[in-house]
């Protein structure tokens, strides 16, 4: 349940997940991605949770898929408005991480 009242909270349950972020990055820096293009940049994610993180943020709006009815099936994933919105997000996120990541 999403509360009203607390909006970091309602954020975070949009683009929480293991590998939600990290999709949202690679599509913003990518542009348009294929499902195997999103599984080459990501190799940790499995091709399963793969899916359905993609299908969470699908249903969330973040993200818009698009078939393309040729041999072999392609299916294109890009960012809808709301997730071009979190681009600042997510690149904050990222430069954070390159600042304080420790090797």
């Amino acid at each position: 349940m999403v509360r009203k009242d607390c909006p970091i909270e309602n954020t975070l349950k949009l683009i929480n997940g293991k590998w939600k972020s990290v999709i949202i990055y690679q599509i913003s820096t990518h542009g348009p991605c294929h499902f195997s293009e999103l599984q080459k940049l990501i190799p940790d994610c499995s091709k399963r949770l793969l899916a359905l993180q993609l299908k969470d943020l699908e249903k969330a709006g973040i993200i818009q898929k698009q078939v393309y009815s040729e041999v072999p099936l392609k299916t294109e994933y890009t960012l809808t408005e709301v997730g071009e919105s979190l681009i600042p997000i997510i690149k904050s996120i990222n430069q954070w991480g390159k600042k304080y990541t420790k090797n």
